[in-house]
């Protein structure tokens, strides 16, 4: 008798955050995009020496449906700022 295994891939869709304000942190970025579906991470990329905000930043999703709303709001605007998203 064979036995079949079903692997469950788990897919990560990333896109890449930037002109981030400098005073917007990991919470602020989960934040922003948990509108549109279930956030794995944020993460804010910090200078290491001064520890400012280099202005950009990464959110991981677990569904393709949340990149696709992303995709369909003109403009996403973050305290002022204009942000600029691309998949990575």
């Amino acid at each position: 008798m064979a036995t079949v295994v079903a692997k469950v891939s788990k897919s990560v869709h990333r896109i890449f955050v930037g002109n981030l304000p400098w005073t917007v942190g990991h919470q602020e970025l989960r934040g922003y995009f948990k509108e549109f579906g279930r956030v794995l991470s944020a993460n804010v990329i910090f200078d290491k020496k001064t520890g400012c905000s280099k202005g950009y930043g990464f959110v991981s999703f677990n569904s393709l449906t949340a990149l696709e709303k992303i995709e369909n709001e003109q403009k996403h605007i973050l305290e002022g700022n204009y942000l600029n998203i691309q998949k990575s």
